[in-house]
């Protein structure tokens, strides 16, 4: 089987010959391309045009030749089937039509090779644009993901602020949030919450809680008006765009005292309990709560109180924490508040360390969004100077 090019003739398939190329001139495929059918030369020698060519009068001593042009279905001409041999020989029209036969399923084999190369890069070219387009969506995500948190955490003088958002998957905007801003003197706002969903609209309800909850804030500091608020916002965006939207959230205050200490209110709707993880290493959950946000018109949700000392932290969090699977069985809170006695630390980054960590243990690790935001009061330090001063005064 040969191949004709521009000035070469290429044997891609042989048997009996050991040839891989020659050059058109001399080769009579060049002539038998251009023929509609088979063509035969019984004897080389009394051809008119065949007893010349170098082949017939050289070395090589050809005399017979048979060959069928491959014709693709497009009616291009690519190469032949041949026979040749060093003596004369006789064909039938059989034979010749044997040849075209090859030739034909030369064509077959060759335009279906063809069609798989082009399926493969065809295919190739999708998933490079399947790739590209995720790429893309996953960038466009992420930035947009990027203006629903807060930039980065404030620095409070005595308190640690620590926070880690995971939006699973990558390609989807998450329906958690986290947020933290100051309400003036030594007070500052906590929330976190989760809204029904993912993508756009998710994105957006996300957007409108957040910044419902920060100018409730400006009104009022009280966190169960802020909440009950927030519930009326959702509720009347719920009627507007006559598309059902839910969410879950904590809306906290945290004064600072002039002890040292750090008294907490909050506000909790339909959302996980917070948890105080004590310097004593004891653990309370706040766990009374209002109901889900956008769920009722004029729902209540109650306030609740209490006090961080030197050493305490506090650790809010999203169910993608509990509702994740451990060892093939739910976390829960249960496990979590089992798993919180034995932590190593209560300052807010080392809180919000372990729960990452945590998260690794998951089946499969990270399979839903997850915000996690912990705020601590630093221990109080005596320095041997003040030791010193107190046994001197003991003494």
């Amino acid at each position: 089987m040969t191949i004709v090019d521009e000035d070469r003739i290429w044997f891609k398939a042989t048997h009996g010959v050991e040839v891989t190329e020659i050059g058109r001139d001399p080769g009579l495929c060049a002539s038998a391309i251009l023929a509609d059918g088979p063509v035969s030369i019984e004897d080389a020698t009394l051809d008119p045009v065949a007893f010349n060519n170098p082949l017939v009068r050289g070395d090589f001593g050809l005399r017979f030749y048979a060959a069928a042009p491959i014709t693709t279905s497009d009616g291009y001409h690519l190469g032949t089937v041949n026979v040749i041999d060093r003596k004369p020989r006789s064909t039938t029209p059989e034979e010749l039509q044997t040849l075209a036969d090859l030739a034909s399923i030369v064509v077959d084999e060759l335009e279906l090779r063809l069609a798989a190369l082009r399926e493969v890069r065809l295919e190739r070219r999708r998933r490079e644009e399947v790739q590209k387009s995720k790429a893309q969506v996953e960038e466009v995500a992420r930035t947009l993901q990027q203006t629903l948190l807060p930039p980065r955490m404030p620095q409070v003088p005595g308190m640690e602020l620590s926070a880690f958002y995971h939006a699973a998957p990558l390609q989807e905007v998450g329906g958690d949030f986290y947020d933290v801003f100051p309400l003036g003197g030594r007070r500052w706002a906590i929330s976190i919450g989760d809204v029904s969903g993912k993508g756009v609209q998710a994105a957006a309800l996300t957007s409108l809680a957040r910044y419902a909850l920060r100018g409730a804030a400006i009104q009022t500091s009280d966190p169960s008006l802020v909440m009950a608020a927030l519930n009326e916002t959702i509720v009347a965006d719920q009627a507007a765009q006559d598309v059902p939207r839910y969410c879950t959230a904590v809306f906290c205050v945290v004064e600072q005292t002039e002890s040292g200490s750090a008294q907490v209110r909050l506000a909790n709707g339909g959302h996980p309990p917070a948890v105080v993880c004590r310097a004593d290493g004891s653990i309370e959950r706040l766990t009374d709560s209002g109901p889900m946000l956008g769920w009722l018109p004029d729902s209540r949700y109650p306030t609740l109180e209490t006090l961080l000392g030197p050493g305490d932290g506090l650790l809010f969090y999203t169910d993608g924490i509990t509702d994740a699977r451990r060892y093939g069985q739910r976390f829960g809170e249960g496990r979590l508040a089992a798993a919180l006695a034995d932590r190593p630390h209560n300052n807010a980054k080392s809180l919000v360390r372990w729960v990452r960590n945590l998260m690794n243990e998951f089946d499969p690790p990270g399979y839903d969004d997850v915000a996690v935001i912990s705020v601590s009061v630093e221990p109080v330090h005596v320095t041997e100077r003040q030791l010193t001063g107190v046994w001197a005064a003991g003494d």
